[in-house]
């Protein structure tokens, strides 16, 4: 079996997370895992409880999982390259609960301590919000208040990470700089 790199990407709403995974997995010729909670909160409405969020972070792990093994059929049949993107993680579930409700499962915190990443891409606020029915935070003070706690929580753990800001096209390349990084000696 083939040793598959996985990288999350994390930060607050409206930061480009979807768009640098779709762009980071056409550069590498990998896979990305969509983010979970868009298609849940697309069927089940917008209005959401902390077990919508365990419901969410289930369905996410388990995206994750089923996009691993797809990928890894790939790159067995040299269909694919072995790096798998993926748009929030149990960081983000955590944050998100915490930010929301002021506590956070038990079964998001112990899948934080299970799952590895070889790396963590924290997209900053400073692009233009988009505005979508199921974004929550428009407001700048808001979005910069989560930005802080996940740059509170990459410096509080050991994977490697960095700061993706700037314009869409220096994001891009800092990522794939940041991706190489860590992957071309390996």
């Amino acid at each position: 079996m083939s040793r598959i790199y996985q990288f999350a990407v994390v930060g607050p709403e409206s930061t480009g997370k979807s768009t640098l995974c779709r762009l980071l997995a056409d550069h590498f010729n990998g896979a990305w895992v969509p983010e979970f909670a868009r298609e849940y909160l697309s069927t089940h409405g917008k209005e959401y409880t902390i077990k919508d969020l365990q419901q969410i972070a289930l369905g996410q792990l388990a995206a994750e999982d089923s996009q691993r093994i797809r990928l890894q059929e790939k790159v067995l049949t040299g269909a694919a390259r072995p790096f798998l993107f993926t748009d929030t993680d149990m960081q983000v579930m955590r944050v998100w609960s915490e930010f929301v409700f002021d506590r956070c499962d038990t079964a998001v915190l112990n899948a934080i301590v299970d799952r590895s990443y070889d790396g963590y891409l924290l997209c900053a606020p400073d692009v233009p919000w988009v505005d979508d029915p199921l974004r929550e935070y428009p407001d700048h003070k808001t979005r910069y208040k989560l930005f802080h706690y996940y740059l509170d929580t990459m410096i509080n753990q050991s994977v490697p990470w960095t700061l993706i800001e700037g314009v869409y096209t220096a994001r891009l390349d800092k990522a794939v700089s940041f991706v190489d990084s860590l992957t071309q000696h390996k």
